[in-house]
Formats: C-alpha cells, sequence, structure tokens
C-alpha cells in the first residue's frame, strides 16, 4: 500500500451493538440520539483509520428513520469512506436492524458524515488519496460529489431566502397555517 493512496476496504468498520432497555424511549423504541451516537462512533473510527490521526464530525447528512428499532435487536453500521477531499472524508453507513429470535433483518438508515482530519495541532491536514478499485467505489465517490454541490447550492439557496424574508409577507404567507401571530401583545 502507497503512502499517498489506501483503498476503500482499509478502513471499512462494522459496529454491532445490542439495543438494550435503557436506550429506549417509553414507547420501546430505540431513541434516534442513541442511533446517532452510534453513527457518529463508526464514522469517526472509519475515517481516523483511513486519514492516520483525529478526525471530527462536520455534518451528518440524510438521517431518515426508516423502520424503528426494537429493544434485543443488534444493530449493526457498516461504513466505509465515500470520497476524500483534501482534509475531509465522506463516510457512508448504512444501518441494518437484526432481530435473532425472528431471524428478521431491516434497513433503518443510511447517512453520510462529513469528517475533517487534524493534525496534532488542531489544524486540518490532508489525508490519503482514495483508492478506488470497484465500479459501485466509483458511484459512490461520484455521488459525494454530487450530494456536495447540492449541498452547496441548497445552502445558498436558504441563506439568500434568509435574507430576504418580508415580515409583513411573512404574516400573509401564514394564513391559514397551524399558526397563531401575536406581536407585542398585540
Amino acid at each position: 500500500m502507497e503512502n499517498n493512496g489506501k483503498p476503500v476496504a482499509y478502513s471499512k468498520t462494522t459496529i454491532t451493538e445490542l439495543m438494550i432497555p435503557s436506550y429506549a424511549n417509553f414507547g420501546g423504541k430505540i431513541h434516534g440520539g442513541i442511533l446517532l451516537s452510534l453513527i457518529d462512533k463508526v464514522a469517526y473510527a472509519c475515517a481516523s483509520k483511513h486519514a492516520g490521526t483525529y478526525c471530527v464530525t462536520v455534518s451528518i447528512d440524510n438521517v431518515e428513520f426508516l423502520q424503528p428499532v426494537e429493544v434485543g435487536e443488534l444493530v449493526s453500521l457498516h461504513a466505509s469512506v465515500n470520497y476524500v477531499g483534501r482534509s475531509s472524508l465522506v463516510i457512508g453507513i448504512k444501518v441494518i436492524s437484526e432481530n435473532v429470535k425472528l431471524g428478521s433483518v431491516k434497513h433503518t438508515n443510511t447517512s453520510y458524515v462529513t469528517m475533517v482530519a487534524k493534525s496534532d495541532d488542531d489544524k486540518p491536514t490532508p489525508v490519503p488519496m482514495l483508492i478506488l478499485e470497484t465500479k459501485e467505489e466509483i458511484r459512490r465517490f461520484v455521488e459525494a460529489m454530487k450530494r456536495k454541490e447540492l449541498k452547496v447550492s441548497f445552502n445558498k439557496k436558504m441563506d439568500e431566502a434568509k435574507n430576504t424574508v418580508d415580515i409583513n409577507e411573512g404574516i400573509d404567507i401564514l394564513k391559514g397555517q397551524r399558526c397563531m401571530v401575536i406581536l407585542d401583545g398585540k
């Protein structure tokens, strides 16, 4: 393996954890925050292995819980580096929940975590190139590039929308919505 690049397989990481009662809400379903914590943990393990240094979370994208996770199920989080920039990495994570008694397996969500590699002086540091060895790895790298492009465009449009909201127009737009406007007690 060359110093300037590492294959995707080098840093693939899976964490499996039993979902215990203390992770559950009053309805017996696992708290989303528990799953987010596990997503962050596996993303760190995968990113730091590829980078060879400490990494920090910049964002977690596409968190949509498709199916609930129950107490007693085994949750496996499969992480791989999908994209690298100069100091950033996008980690793709597929979350699978398994009921071992029933033998059922369900895909609960897929998330993308952007991490940045840090040097010992806490500054962003370059990461090794990603060696793509399969068509799937190429597809994921290109998809990550497209998601990054869309995210930049979306954030720009959201900033523009925030800066152009006229309060009087906003009040008119809110008519018929499930809210009540009370300004200064009037």
